[in-house]
């Protein structure tokens, strides 16, 4: 097929760089890649579909710094989260993401096993009993559970 310069046409349309669409095999995955690929593309602000899970984990994220702040937007249906990024230096937080726990492979650890990250400058984000938590949290209450992915 051949297309010719004159019969396209100009759009004033701006795409979304992050498709939001909930059709994904592992919305955590897809959250903590979209962090990471704004980051390294330069952006202040990522977009992500709202599950409390995935906000949980974005306020743990906050608190530890690797995220500037969040905010729920729209109602019902809509519902997504806005998470602006943090930087240093003019360089991500976020610098590499590792998912653990797969749909395909669960991963669950006690809490004598839950080993630091990248010599303690990463962090282990886990779901226990008592909650979305890091490694250090972990390991200080006692606790075990599913380890969702590394960060650092």
């Amino acid at each position: 097929m051949v297309v010719f310069l004159q019969d396209l046409t100009v759009t004033t349309e701006i795409p979304l760089v992050f498709p939001i669409t909930n059709e994904m095999n592992d919305p955590i995955a897809d959250m903590i890649i979209r962090m990471k690929n704004a980051g390294e593309a330069g952006k202040q602000f990522v977009v992500v579909p709202y599950s409390k899970m995935k906000f949980a984990i974005a306020e743990l994220l906050e608190e530890e710094g690797f995220i500037k702040a969040i905010a729920r937007k729209g109602k019902k249906d809509g519902k997504l989260i806005e998470i602006e990024l943090a930087y240093e230096n003019d360089s991500p937080r976020i610098k590499g993401v590792e998912r653990v726990s797969k749909s395909s492979r669960r991963v669950y650890l006690k809490s004598k096993n839950i080993k630091p990250v990248k010599n303690y400058f990463g962090l282990l984000i886990l779901t226990t009993p008592r909650g979305v938590m890091t490694n250090k949290e972990a390991r200080h209450e006692k606790v075990g559970g599913e380890a969702l992915f590394k960060i650092w």
